[in-house]
């Protein structure tokens, strides 16, 4: 591997994979960067979970948004250079069993929940916010002609409604309830 840095993007221009040249504010960069930002999150929220088979499933996670970030990268305007999503309906399945299980573990929901708690909690809850980003980005780039597969945005959903219910189970791992609304 050759140096860090390569100095191409001193002035607001960068590749895509495939070779184009686009500004480093256009969508498909936001769309990946937010991907990218959300990983990091995961990151964070592995180092405060003792939970094995939590930490097993959000580092699964991180493994499949590293290639959603490169799928997402990849010009995709000539059909030679779009690469085949990596994102299957049975990864789609696992994350809504995982929402299954969890639901399972949580009380019923009968009121708002404020992100926090634990420290555990409220990143999860960091996690979701982070998600919702990233599926509006890439729903940014279909509304501007950007195919993206709809397996790679039904798990991006599917990520933000189980950060929710980690959030939740990760209250309750730590004797705590969930922070609820209450209007004034």
């Amino acid at each position: 591997m050759g140096k860090i840095y390569t100095r191409k993007g001193d002035r607001g221009q960068t590749s895509l994979v495939g070779g184009q040249r686009v500004s480093k504010c256009c969508d498909r960069l936001e769309s990946y960067g937010t991907i990218d930002e959300l990983n990091s999150h995961i990151g964070v929220l592995i180092t405060l979970c003792s939970d094995h088979h939590d930490v097993e499933f959000l580092t699964n996670i991180q493994s499949t948004l590293f290639v959603v970030g490169g799928y997402l990268a990849t010009d995709n305007t000539t059909p030679k250079e779009h690469p085949e999503t990596i994102v299957t309906e049975e990864m789609v399945s696992a994350v809504e069993a995982e929402i299954d299980r969890l639901e399972t573990i949580v009380p019923p929901l009968r009121l708002f929940v404020l992100p926090g708690g634990c420290r555990e909690a409220a990143y999860a809850h960091v996690c979701r916010t982070v998600c919702r980003r990233a599926e509006r980005c890439m729903f940014r780039l279909v509304e501007c002609g950007i195919e993206v597969d709809e397996r790679v945005t039904s798990y991006v959903n599917r990520l933000s409604d189980y950060f929710f219910l980690l959030a939740r189970k990760l209250n309750i791992d730590a004797g705590k309830g969930d922070v609820t609304w209450k209007s004034h």
